[in-house]
């Protein structure tokens, strides 16, 4: 199904509702970016989002992202040294990723370079960290 498919199926008053509450926007500065951050993470923290509170978590991340690269720019390095970064900047250590990845040694190895990473795992790294899948692959 298409992104203008899935657009049929959300209730268009319940999702009027969110985006006025939320008040989503092009981010411009550091107190919208953590607004926005903070918006995210309480409809992402949901464990059944609506379609209309998942179509949300999609536009914000879309947003928080496209601010983010342009004004903090992730270095160019090898995916696995990006997740080692990803990880330092946001005070992770390998156990906090098991749980997404599978073991404590495929994390092990994936992180110290000795596993590529699967797409797989890049789709589970980029929605754990609210990043392009590209960083990964």
């Amino acid at each position: 199904m298409n992104s203008t498919n899935s657009a049929t199926f959300l209730n268009a008053g319940r999702y009027g509702r969110l985006c006025a509450r939320v008040l989503p926007k092009v981010i411009e500065s550091e107190t919208e970016f953590d607004r926005m951050v903070d918006q995210l993470e309480d409809l992402d923290s949901k464990p059944n989002p609506s379609a209309e509170e998942t179509a949300l978590i999609s536009l914000l991340a879309k947003l928080i992202e496209d601010y983010d690269h342009i004004h903090y720019p992730l270095p160019d390095i090898a995916p696995h040294q990006m997740v080692a970064y990803l990880m330092e900047q946001r005070g992770l250590k390998q156990i906090d990723l098991v749980e997404i990845l599978g073991s404590r040694a495929q994390v092990s190895d994936l992180v110290n370079g000795k596993r590529s990473i699967s797409k797989s795992q890049a789709k589970k790294l980029a929605a754990f960290f609210h990043v392009s899948t590209d960083l990964f692959l």
